[in-house]
């Protein structure tokens, strides 16, 4: 994968009889050290360092390694959803079940109210990869604060996020506001009813973990592509949410306040205790 950076499983042994729990490392590829990837993670482990969420990828430390390369410790989660997302459509299925993605959608927004409300930031590349899933889907968590702005001061030009996943605005001359995140939310939620990359040509061979900036592919970057004509009622919450976050004008879009009432006025559970931590 074409990002810059590696994550690596870090099992740490028992301190004093304890047990304590596996770490996440990153850190920039050695041949990206004097690169805006090592920018990214310095920014990334200070905003991560002040976030404290259920619905955040929890900080653990940062340091330099032997070699001299930064890295950033976190709490580790099962999988990314774009990973699941993957393995689903190699295994042949169609999509998520809608009360999987409702989950997801809870958790995302639970996540985005924190750091768009009390932490004035705006995440600016939400997209399955950077949706972790620990369990069967018991907790979600957002990760990838590298290119995160505050939504006070930023302005448009600021922006970098990823193309497939961007909002119209964010392409364009703005604003710059939290409803991109929103609209990328939406087309997350695609993601999890196609098991397909947004706003890129069937016929692409191009994969999930390819970088997308890279890929001639922009043309259709910022729409709101159409949803599959077989959905059952089943999906019918999530198709209004879906075609709410992914509305091309932004005033249109709701914040993550209003899904989360949305949510809890169809009677969807929001309740999550936070995990109890070892360190």
């Amino acid at each position: 994968m074409s990002t810059g950076v590696s994550v690596y499983h870090l099992d740490r042994s028992p301190h004093n009889h304890t047990v304590r729990s596996p770490w996440a490392l990153k850190k920039v590829n050695r041949q990206h050290e004097a690169s805006q990837f090592q920018d990214r993670l310095v920014s990334e482990a200070k905003i991560l360092q002040e976030l404290k969420h259920p619905n955040i990828v929890g900080f653990r430390g940062f340091s330099k390694t032997d070699d001299g390369r930064q890295v950033l410790a976190m709490e580790v989660c099962n999988e990314s959803l774009g990973n699941l997302i993957e393995e689903s459509a190699e295994n042949g299925e169609t999509r998520f079940q809608p009360d999987k993605i409702l989950t997801v959608i809870a958790g995302i927004a639970k996540g985005l109210q924190y750091l768009h409300e009390e932490k004035e930031l705006l995440h600016g590349d939400i997209k399955s990869h950077n949706v972790l899933i620990k369990g069967n889907f018991e907790e979600i968590k957002l990760c990838d604060f590298g290119v995160s702005l505050p939504l006070r001061t930023a302005s448009v030009e600021d922006y970098v996020g990823t193309g497939a996943w961007s909002a119209p605005e964010t392409l364009d001359e703005g604003p710059l506001t939290d409803r991109a995140d929103i609209f990328s939310l939406g087309l997350v939620i695609w993601e999890m009813l196609t098991l397909r990359t947004p706003n890129v040509d069937v016929s692409e061979s191009v994969s999930f973990s390819d970088s997308f900036d890279s890929i001639n592919i922009g043309q259709h970057y910022g729409e709101t592509p159409e949803l599959p004509g077989d959905l059952t009622s089943d999906y019918n919450l999530v198709v209004d949410i879906y075609q709410w976050c992914t509305q091309q004008l932004y005033t249109r879009r709701p914040t993550a306040r209003d899904i989360l009432d949305k949510l809890r006025e169809a009677g969807i559970p929001l309740n999550m205790s936070p995990p109890q931590v070892t360190l």
